[in-house]
């Protein structure tokens, strides 16, 4: 698999982040859950995204601008192209009979798409402030809490759970939901496990993230 060029259409600013829109062209959008590599013209290294929904004839990603390669990606203007590789990795598995989505500040970003194809279950989203919370506009049926009250304070039993966020709530929610399904976050420099560098530890073994997740089960990484 090769990347392939893109031609970006619009950007978004919502609350801190950037909803960048790109021509989707020939590129397949996925399972919810699997992620692309995008490249910005210049920058040295591409960053691995979820995609946040796919609209016809687009793609559309919601970026955090935190570093570098994020800020470069969020500067992108329509007419511009980037470099986009994908769908890698595994997405979420849909055959859930009471579907609850979970996410954390940016990890909010594959549950547009995913409660689309799940039919817009409930959801809690959790964020830092209520800029960050602007971007639950994107998910519907969004429950909304802020810091310091976390998700797992609002999360109801008996759903089948599907979450995206920072490694503490993925953690927590492991904790409370064995059977979760949990979209891990983490740095990867290529994105088909060549360089090794998304590698989390997995029933007593190191696996990388790009290849057998991001989505895992809250069981095989629950401490």
């Amino acid at each position: 698999m090769r990347p392939e060029r893109a031609r970006v259409t619009g950007g978004e600013q919502i609350g801190p982040y950037t909803l960048l829109r790109v021509a989707r062209g020939g590129i397949e959008p996925g399972i919810p859950g699997q992620f692309f590599m995008l490249e910005a013209p210049g920058r040295p290294l591409p960053r691995p995204m979820s995609l946040c929904l796919a609209p016809p004839g687009e793609l559309e990603f919601l970026i955090d601008p935190i570093g570098p390669g994020t800020r470069a990606l969020c500067a992108l203007q329509p007419g511009d192209e980037l470099a986009i590789l994908g769908p890698l990795g595994n997405g979420f598995r849909l055959d859930v009979e009471r579907p609850l989505l979970v996410g954390g500040g940016i990890g909010t970003a594959p549950l547009p798409y995913l409660s689309e194809a799940l039919g817009s279950p409930p959801a809690i989203l959790g964020f830092r402030t209520a800029r960050h919370a602007e971007a639950a506009r994107l998910v519907p049926n969004a429950e909304v809490v802020l810091e310091p009250t976390y998700v797992t304070e609002a999360m109801p039993p008996g759903h089948d759970v599907l979450a995206c966020g920072p490694e503490p709530m993925l953690a927590a929610v492991a904790q409370l939901e064995p059977a979760a399904q949990l979209a891990w976050e983490a740095a990867m420099a290529c994105g088909y496990g060549a360089c090794y560098g998304c590698a989390v530890e997995v029933d007593g073994e190191l696996k990388r993230l790009c290849v057998e997740g991001p989505v895992l089960a809250a069981e095989a990484v629950a401490a």
